[in-house]
């Protein structure tokens, strides 16, 4: 089967750089290994036969990719986990014509499913099932301290998926909830739209650093207070307070313009906040809340937002973005229509 792939456009992947790639199984199938834990902070992922072998052929790619190309490839990193793998590689030298990374984790992959078939049962005929669904996806190592934070991302994935498995309830993506009277898609610990108090958190990009600072500490002095903001965090005033915020351990509620993957497509099962977000998550500190785009048209909300900035054109950035902040308000004050 031909790759289907998902490359960075304009992108020279012949030339030296250093990726991080993700590869999935077939269906999602956990044939590569198994989590194991007592905590989630001891979690870890004991690999079948068929993960040993996924290993060993990653680490084959130097030697093989040498061997045909006269060319170095330097294995970094790797995390195995039972649906899937990443791994990162470093191609130290640019690979003659018609080799590239793409043609690199093709071979590897094709090496893992001849794995796959020697360690499948004879009674199954599976001779021409691939171990991994087509393609990959690749991050490209660009800045000062990246590569650190791909190590520490696959060193920290199996606590992560121990956490998810935990706390399902907070990593459950949830279609049309009702909140205040409006139809959101949601993640996240949802009682904290019951809470007694709640604020809209909003911040002209006008204000000056010192107002910024000054709306800052009344905003963290409210948290302590026992308010929970709702933001959609869009101006850098905005950004600033919610991360002091969120750094404070206290709740959020953020509205996203776009943030869930559509519900037919195949990252949606396994969408999980990242960073700090899902730490937020696993500690029920934190909501995500994407509102039904008809909320977009409401009545009401078009003429909030043109009372603002007045008549824009509803696809335009400016327009969504003002209308989340008046989606925002209608969450904070209770409004029960729908």
């Amino acid at each position: 089967m031909s790759e289907r792939l998902r490359r960075k456009a304009g992108h020279d992947y012949s030339k030296p750089a250093a990726y991080m790639i993700t590869v999935t199984t077939t269906n999602r199938e956990s044939l590569l290994g198994t989590l194991a834990y007592d905590k989630p902070e001891d979690a870890h992922v004991e690999p079948t036969p068929l993960g040993l072998a996924v290993i060993a052929e990653f680490y084959e790619i130097e030697k093989q990719i040498f061997a045909k190309t006269g060319c170095a490839i330097q294995i970094i990193q790797y995390q195995l986990m039972p649906d899937h793998f990443h791994g990162v590689l470093y191609i130290k030298e640019e690979l003659p014509k018609s080799w590239s990374l793409g043609k690199i984790i093709g071979a590897w992959k094709g090496a893992c499913s001849r794995a796959y078939w020697r360690n499948t049962s004879s009674t199954r005929s599976i001779r021409s099932e691939s171990l991994f669904e087509p393609g990959f996806h690749d991050r490209i190592l660009h800045g000062k301290g990246q590569m650190q934070r791909w190590i520490t991302y696959l060193h920290d994935n199996p606590r992560r998926l121990a956490i998810k498995r935990e706390k399902p309830d907070l990593f459950r993506i949830h279609q049309l909830t009702f909140i205040r009277g409006v139809y959101c898609t949601t993640l996240g610990n949802i009682f904290l739209t019951e809470h007694p108090q709640r604020a809209v958190l909003q911040c002209s990009r006008s204000l000056t650093d010192e107002q910024i600072e000054a709306q800052k500490r009344q905003c963290l002095q409210d948290a302590v207070n026992g308010i929970v903001f709702i933001t959609a965090a869009i101006s850098p005033g905005e950004k600033k307070i919610t991360r002091a915020l969120r750094e404070k351990g206290f709740p959020l509620i953020i509205l996203l313009e776009k943030g869930f993957p559509a519900q037919d497509s195949e990252q949606y099962k396994y969408f999980k906040p990242q960073g700090v977000y899902f730490e937020a998550c696993a500690a029920g500190k934190l909501l995500l809340v994407e509102p039904a785009q008809e909320l977009f048209e409401r009545e009401d909300i078009v003429a909030q937002v043109e009372a603002k900035v007045g008549h824009i054109p509803h696809e335009a950035l400016r327009y969504r973005f003002v209308a989340l902040n008046a989606i925002a308000e209608k969450m904070s004050k209770g409004d029960e229509r729908g």
